[in-house]
């Protein structure tokens, strides 16, 4: 092998070990399956499909390196890559990251080469050159090579003439004499210096490009003196094109119209206090804890259906916003967050519908900071995106929430990577959510869009594309995922004025990460479990401590001044009705709301009880005069099957209902002089009498009171969603070192060098092939001499392979070796063996 490697493969062989775990975790889909040897790897690493892949995850500067690399000659030595970048007049801060840019796509394989001779990989260059199709985002134009290929001799010699230099003698020497005098910056000038100044006018429109226009038939001469010099080129009938070497001239040698080094800086900062900030994020993430709590009772009794294409109706996405006292925008983000969580799936039924889990109850009985933990454990990781709810799928169907096709895959890392943005600002600082989006799009300008599909969108001199009312291009998903997800952490109560959290820090799990940290490096689910666990016990004494008692109030309210314990607050909801809401919660009792407590099996006298029991303040004259009021009342009428029947032992009771008009309805008649018939069901009969203002009770058929206590609905044990991944899953340390030994290995059997072997075996590429005696006899021998050997081996499915062993024992039919290809000892039937051959004294 010479000093400088002649293919991407050989410089491959050259990197160290490390150097290889590297670009594997960069490029993670290159693992799958693991490559045999350093060729295949190559192969594999200049494919389209991969090559997009990693070209999209480049950052901005690194991306614009590559776009000049794409335009330079090739290879391209490093000082013209510099001259590219930085132009004539040279740039500091271009010149100091430019080795950064140049070593990051030499680690991802999309540049090899020593510096005297860069070379982008065939794939890269192919789409990142200009093409008419394909414009660069340099807004350069074709060669002078390309622009003038098939054109006439006689043309060529014209240009020439008229540019002053001499003719020639063949059109490849008149090409090389143009493009001479185009990179030369004094001739060039010289030249320029005669143009009309109507003619420089249009160079310098087409200067940053696109670099095509139209002509006519008969060009104004001040376009027909650039046609004659060739500073305009033909590209089409009507059209023609400047140049590239004409523009870099004018361009003063930029590839760029605005290079861009440096990130752009998270600013302005504003500093709060950090107390300030984990206090209002406290707030926030209990009233996080309060909002899913009031969801899963508002959907205790089940839910609404589930519609046939899956999720919610926005009928029922707007019946949620409004019990949750919120836009359904919100809602639709606390239903996805309750739902990536576990705590609401669909029960499966035939009539299907939405209900709580029976995690949910589990749920319910943590601590307030676990509760949290469950919670943004279950949102970091997700890649459902409630911010697309309401808007047109690919086929004009509007995406509803809780249904399919919300997934985003690259979500979870927006959304890990703008929070940790945050986590590199001082404890207490915020930035505008512009300045977050901005830094976002530098680090990965191509994400979510292909090269192509940027190329053609961005305008001349490579800047982005035009922005919408909030700065982001319309149509970058990237920053639409990012303002969602710090429009959620907000929410959620992982930031609070816009800085990130103490606990907000702890649950990212580690120190910031890099800017060109890849899906690689993101958290494990074990990971982000422990870390949202750390974070929970940095929240815990920041929640308000829970409450045993209210504080009753003379006009029928209780006056809860915090959050309440749960077995309080579920009693208190029984006895009274949920007025506001708020840093203090307001109760009032109602008489409905006392005979719902009564018909939960409590007594007059157990209400006083509790009341007394849990009030600081004695309980007021009216609320006593309330309850034993209703009580009184309560179960004086019994309500029974028949289809339905009332009983009570006062007949002027009955009489005064059944003169009453409001119950018509229910068409009763005097069946003794006690009990009275309905023709409705009991519920309907129950309903009916409480809403002229009775308090009957129903009872069994034994004559018992029946309590009315309402059963949970819940599903059948549900998984919560699993986040749908962006490509191959993450690789993690152990598989990066196998894969590198087995791609090592690999190369030695296949680079390995061989004593002559008889043909057809010694072919290229090819199987050893010996007979059963010879392949005996030499594995014999082998394991005598301690000596490795190549042989060709076929698997039980037919997949043929080269192999490198030491051979250890032969016995039964089998050759126990070790397997350098594997790097582990192995059995091999010796019938499965297609031949073998010796390696050199030196090969291993």
């Amino acid at each position: 092998m010479t000093d400088t490697p002649r293919t991407l493969a050989e410089e491959l062989r050259t990197r160290t070990d490390s150097g290889l775990v590297g670009l594997l975790r960069t490029r993670p889909d290159l693992l799958n399956p693991v490559p045999g040897d350093v060729t295949q790897l190559a192969t594999r690493a200049g494919t389209r499909a991969s090559v997009v892949r990693a070209v999209e995850r480049l950052d901005r500067f690194v991306l614009q390196t590559a776009e000049a690399l794409a335009v330079a000659p090739d290879p391209c030595p490093y000082g013209t890559l510099a001259a590219l970048m930085a132009g004539d007049a040279g740039d500091a801060a271009v010149a100091a990251e430019l080795p950064r840019a140049v070593a990051a796509l030499r680690a991802q394989a999309l540049v090899w080469g020593p510096d005297d001779r860069l070379r982008l990989v065939r794939t890269a260059r192919e789409l990142l050159t200009p093409s008419a199709a394909h414009p660069s985002p340099t807004g350069l134009g074709p060669t002078v090579a390309e622009a003038t290929a098939g054109m006439s001799p006689g043309r060529l010699q014209e240009i020439l003439a008229a540019a002053g230099l001499p003719t020639t003698h063949d059109p490849v020497s008149a090409v090389a004499a143009l493009t001479a005098l185009f990179s030369d910056r004094a001739r060039m000038a010289a030249l320029l210096d005669t143009a009309p100044a109507e003619s420089v006018a249009v160079l310098d429109k087409l200067l940053w490009g696109p670099p095509y226009g139209g002509v006519t038939d008969r060009p104004a001469p001040h376009l027909q003196w650039l046609l004659d010099r060739g500073l305009l080129l033909p590209a089409g009938a009507r059209n023609v094109v400047l140049p590239r070497e004409a523009a870099l001239h004018l361009r003063g040698g930029r590839a760029h119209h605005t290079p861009e080094p440096l990130p752009p800086a998270l600013a302005p900062a504003t500093e709060r206090d950090p107390q300030l900030v984990d206090n209002a994020a406290a707030s926030q993430a209990f009233t996080a804890l309060a909002t899913v709590e009031e969801l899963l009772k508002e959907w205790d009794l089940g839910g609404p259906p589930v519609l046939r294409a899956g999720g919610l109706s926005v009928r029922d996405l707007k019946r949620t916003a409004t019990a949750l006292d919120t836009t359904e925008q919100l809602a639709a983000f606390w239903l996805e967050l309750a739902y990536a969580a576990g705590l609401i799936a669909s029960d499966g039924e035939a009539d299907e519908r939405y209900a709580a889990t029976p995690s949910a109850e589990e749920w319910l009985q943590l601590p307030d900071h676990q509760r949290w933990a469950v919670l943004a454990a279950a949102w970091l990781p997700a890649t459902r995106t409630p911010g697309v709810v309401g808007t047109a799928d690919a086929k004009g169907r509007a995406l509803a929430a809780l249904g399919p096709h919300l997934d985003r895959s690259p979500a979870p890392e927006v959304r890990r990577r703008a929070l940790t943005l945050l986590a590199g600002l001082p404890p207490g600082t915020s930035v505008p959510a512009a300045a977050v989006r901005a830094r976002l799009r530098w680090e990965r300008p191509l994400r979510g869009a292909g090269p192509g599909a940027r190329a053609a969108a961005a305008p001349a001199g490579g800047t982005v594309p035009a922005a919408g009312a909030d700065g982001a291009p319309a149509e970058d998903l990237r920053a639409r995922l990012a303002q969602w997800a710090l429009a959620e952490a907000e929410l959620l109560g992982v930031t609070g004025r816009g800085a990130l959290s103490a606990h907000g820090r702890a649950l990212l799990g580690s120190e910031p990460e890099a800017a060109d940290a890849t899906p690689a490096e993101t958290a494990t689910a074990a990971e982000t479990d422990a870390a949202a666990a750390r974070a929970a016990a940095l929240l815990a004494p920041l929640l308000p401590e829970p409450l045993d008692h209210v504080l009753l109030q003379a006009d029928l309210t209780a006056v809860a001044p915090g959050p309440l314990r749960r077995p309080l607050a579920e009693a208190l909801g029984v006895l009274a009705d949920i007025e506001s809401k708020g840093g203090a919660t307001v109760y009032r009792f109602t008489p409905a709301s006392v005979r719902r407590a009564l018909d939960a099996g409590r007594s007059a006298a157990e209400l006083r009880e509790f009341l007394s029991t849990h009030s600081r303040t004695p309980v007021p004259q009216p609320l006593a005069y309330l309850i034993d009021d209703v009580a009184r009342r309560h179960g004086q009428l019994r309500i029974g099957a028949a289809a339905a029947y009332v009983r009570c032992d006062d007949d002027a009771l009955l009489a005064e209902i059944l003169a009453d008009r409001r119950a018509a309805p229910l068409r009763l008649r005097r069946l003794a002089p006690t009990v009275l018939a309905a023709q409705t069901s009991p519920e309907q009969l129950l309903d009916g009498l409480r809403a002229m203002g009775y308090a009957p009770a129903a009872e069994s058929a034994a004559g018992d009171v029946l309590i009315a206590r309402t059963d949970s609905y819940r599903t059948p044990p549900r998984t919560a969603p699993g986040p749908v991944p962006d490509g191959p899953p993450p690789p993690d340390r152990t598989l990066l070192e196998a894969a590198v030994r087995a791609i090592r290995a690999g190369d030695l059997a296949a680079t390995a060098e061989r004593k002559p072997v008889p043909a057809p075996a010694a072919a290229a590429g090819a199987l050893p092939r010996t007979t059963s005696a010879e392949t005996l006899a030499t594995v014999q021998a082998a394991v005598l001499t301690q000596s490795a050997l190549w042989i060709g081996y076929v698997n039980a499915d037919g997949a043929a392979s080269q192999r490198v062993i030491a051979p250890v024992r032969v016995e039964g039919g089998f050759v126990t070796a070790y397997d350098h290809t594997a790097d582990e000892v192995r059995t091999y039937p010796l019938h499965r063996i297609t031949g073998v051959a010796e390696l050199a004294d030196d090969a291993v």
